[in-house]
């Protein structure tokens, strides 16, 4: 890309920049301070604003529609993942280092509750959050004491990984109607029964269309993070060839970062859906997703129930 106008980086030495020294336990691909004095990595760090704004935009979902307050709290969580790392990249210190990646773990036990205590006796609701608040406690211990990032990343893709995999087995056991057969329900016409069943499977496929849409856009932002871990210096090597602005393209740590944010948001919509269903709302509240590829899921109450008919995606 010689041929495009650009700039070229200019890197002060090591140890320059207003929040010297590094004190973190990580210093990212990026290099520091090319951009201004202020900031240390200026991608790393502006790429959280578009995590903070889906975060905004979630909670004030929330709050529109009525969706239960664990989603809420959730979303307060998943602001503090992007405003923590926005400190993070920008100073390179140990506290809003962990500011960040604690904050990803703490979400994920919100998660984490809201997925196990659906449904349950409130002692055993209660029991669920004290041993949660325990594992909090310790893997924040734990982690500072370690002080190694390999423990968070393995602790966070654990937790994700439970979630998920919990989330759709309820999906699947309490939403399918073949796992409603020989069900009694009372008052319910053979008509409305199959009006339900018929509006499950299309809830379900649209679901299923979510889930690999959203995990596959998280799973592409940690690949390209991936790379650029592994592949640093020669990415570097091609980004001061390409020059500024040009050069940005290749900050594979704000691509996981705006990757990463919009799967972990696909996410949450779809358990706030799908704790909707579980609650037999399906009528009530419905899936706004206008269309796959432009445009960010949400769901909505319905300002007059009518045949329960989800919307589908264009």
């Amino acid at each position: 890309m010689s041929w495009l106008p650009s700039v070229p980086y200019h890197v002060p030495p090591p140890g320059q920049g207003y929040w010297a020294p590094i004190t973190s336990t990580l210093d990212w691909c990026e290099e520091n301070y090319y951009a201004t004095h202020y900031v240390a990595e200026i991608v790393n760090t502006l790429t959280n604003v578009f995590f903070m704004w889906l975060a905004l935009k979630g909670t004030y979902n929330c709050y529109q529609h009525g969706h239960d307050r664990i989603f809420l709290i959730t979303f307060f969580g998943f602001f503090l993942v992007g405003a923590g790392s926005f400190a993070f990249h920008a100073t390179l210190k140990y506290p809003m280092q962990l500011v960040d990646e604690l904050s990803m773990i703490y979400s994920t036990l919100l998660m984490l509750w809201a997925s196990l205590s659906h449904e349950r006796a409130p002692l055993t609701q209660f029991l669920i959050g004290v041993f949660n608040l325990a594992l909090a406690v310790f893997i924040t211990g734990y982690y500072h004491y370690l002080q190694d990032p390999t423990f968070h990343q393995n602790a966070y893709a654990l937790l994700t990984a439970i979630v998920l995999i919990r989330s759709m087995y309820i999906m699947e056991v309490h939403l399918r109607p073949y796992h409603r057969r020989g069900e009694a329900r009372k008052g319910v016409s053979k008509a409305e029964m199959e009006r339900q069943d018929a509006r499950d499977k299309r809830i379900l496929r649209t679901m299923w269309t979510m889930i690999p849409c959203g995990l596959g856009i998280f799973l592409g932002g940690f690949f390209i993070w991936t790379l650029d871990n592994v592949y640093c210096s020669k990415i570097r090597a091609w980004r001061h060839q390409m020059g500024l602005p040009w050069g940005i393209l290749l900050e594979g740590h704000g691509w996981w970062h705006l990757m990463t944010g919009t799967g972990a948001y696909y996410y949450m919509v779809w358990g706030i859906w799908l704790r909707h269903c579980l609650n037999g709302r399906q009528d009530e509240f419905e899936l706004i997703w206008p269309s796959l590829w432009t445009s960010l899921p949400r769901v909505e109450r319905r300002t007059s129930i009518g045949n329960g008919r989800v919307k589908k995606i264009e």
